[in-house]
């Protein structure tokens, strides 16, 4: 069933209907009772007194689907012929495919792309492996890679059912950047056979997405490919999430005239995507940032059973501040969620410092509703689409590679993710901004481009990238 976005969900019901018995309008009120809201009919076939019709309903989340599909049932003169959903019909068959960029129309062709001709390219990328950045699709070609153990919301799916995500993400990835993917789940969750898979893939690639892959692993996982491959490899779960995150803090500082060397951040969630956030946020200049998870603020001095908290605890809270979410959150002016839904109430908020910045991130349910407190907080975004300021890392991957594979760069480093978070900000212009825009849409055609150009400037400056594009 599709989610469109605005709290609702859309379904198809292909009708057959004898219009000797039954008059459309009838159909139509029966719908309207139950609770739905028909937005589109389309005609599938009319012969003699029997005409099938597709009814396109959009309802909304807490209308029951089987309630309107009675009431069709109960209808003389119409049979119910199936129930479908417009995300189910968009997956029939995968989301993606290969094309040829030229045509083989002769023998000729067919020698120069396969054999005997070919076989020059070979050598001449023998002589030089560099050369497959120029004659094969590893210059434009990036991997996404899961092991579908984290995917969305769901958990440890499987390989095979993280696929409709991982072509999801190839999708984006070339509408938005122009960057050719394909996705791989690996049918494996062992740290070192992932590693093994990887390496033995990216001969074909010009860069690795990883997707949806559990903590702690991940950590191993992308840090043992950075320092094992030539090219960039990039967990989008931490680090996509983090460059977001930092663009939509750097307007929202503006917005309640803060400093981000002045700020103190509590950030809720020391997963993968809560370490990330509060590295990009340290390199950037936040001097106290306290993390929390289910054993409270992490301190140093203690003992964790999990290395990350560990390090974290050992790198962040400067004064040692202990206590549960609810103490340790009084006087921030930062709240990052990256945990579960309902966790913060409205006495937290207003506990918190003089115009507060709230990112609650938690989906499908936030940490707090942003009408729970939009009257009492400076700046308030969710993950979500249907509130304003989502944080979605949509906004990053696409522009964070086209850039990565223009310089050739052999990896994603802070100063280029400290540069695609700036350029993100930047594409909301001192006119635009207020409390309730801080981030642009993911359909801004500017953010691709502007993430391009600046994350290449510091893939040059910090010696890692290969070559330098023109502009």
């Amino acid at each position: 069933m599709e989610n469109n976005g605005l709290g609702g969900k859309s379904i198809i019901l292909r009708l057959e209907m004898n219009t000797q018995e039954i008059k459309f309008g009838q159909v139509a009120s029966a719908i309207f009772e139950a609770g739905g809201d028909m937005v589109a009919i389309d005609v599938i076939q009319a012969s003699g007194n029997i005409t099938v019709r597709d009814i396109t309903i959009t309802v909304t989340d807490s209308v029951d689907i089987g309630k309107i599909t009675n009431s069709v049932k109960e209808l003389k003169g119409v049979r119910l012929v199936n129930v479908s959903d417009r995300t189910f019909l968009l997956h029939l068959g995968g989301k993606i495919e290969t094309q040829p960029k030229i045509p083989i129309q002769n023998r000729d062709d067919l020698s120069r792309v396969y054999t005997p001709d070919v076989a020059r390219v070979c050598a001449a990328i023998q002589e030089d492996p560099k050369k497959a950045f120029t004659l094969t699709i590893k210059r434009n070609t990036v991997a996404v890679i899961s092991d579908g153990s984290a995917v969305l919301g769901l958990g440890n799916i499987g390989p095979y059912a993280a696929m409709p995500v991982m072509e999801g993400k190839s999708m984006l990835f070339k509408q938005f950047a122009g960057v050719d993917s394909f996705p791989i789940c690996l049918d494996t969750q062992d740290t070192e056979e992932i590693i093994a898979c990887i390496k033995a893939l990216a001969p074909a690639f010009g860069g690795i997405n990883l997707e949806d892959i559990s903590s702690p692993r991940c950590f191993e996982i992308e840090q043992r490919l950075r320092d094992e491959l030539d090219i960039p490899v990039f967990h989008d779960d931490q680090h996509g999430t983090a460059v977001v995150l930092y663009a939509a803090l750097i307007n929202s500082l503006k917005i309640v005239g803060k400093s981000i060397d002045n700020v103190r951040v509590v950030v809720c969630g020391i997963g993968a995507a809560g370490i990330a956030c509060s590295k990009i946020l340290m390199s950037a200049g936040v001097k106290d940032i306290i993390g929390v998870d289910r054993e409270g603020a992490l301190v140093a001095g203690k003992e964790y059973g999990n290395k990350m908290w560990q390090w974290y605890a050992e790198h962040t809270n400067p004064n040692k501040v202990e206590g549960t979410l609810r103490e340790v959150i009084q006087g921030a002016d930062v709240f990052i969620g990256l945990s579960a839904g309902g966790l913060l109430r409205r006495e937290d908020v207003q506990a918190m410092a003089e115009n507060p910045i709230v990112f609650a991130m938690a989906n499908p349910t936030p940490e707090i509703r942003p009408e729970e407190v939009e009257d009492i907080v400076g700046v308030i975004a969710t993950g979500r689409s249907d509130y304003p300021n989502q944080i979605n890392n949509v906004l990053c991957f696409p522009g964070i590679f086209r850039a990565a594979l223009d310089c050739r760069a052999t990896t994603i480093n802070e100063e280029m993710k400290l540069a695609a978070a700036e350029a993100i900000a930047s594409a909301v212009s001192d006119e635009e901004r207020n409390p309730s825009y801080i981030i642009p849409s993911v359909f801004n055609q500017n953010v691709v481009k502007a993430i391009r150009d600046l994350v290449v400037k510091a893939a040059v400056k910090t010696g890692v990238a290969r070559r330098i594009p023109r502009e």
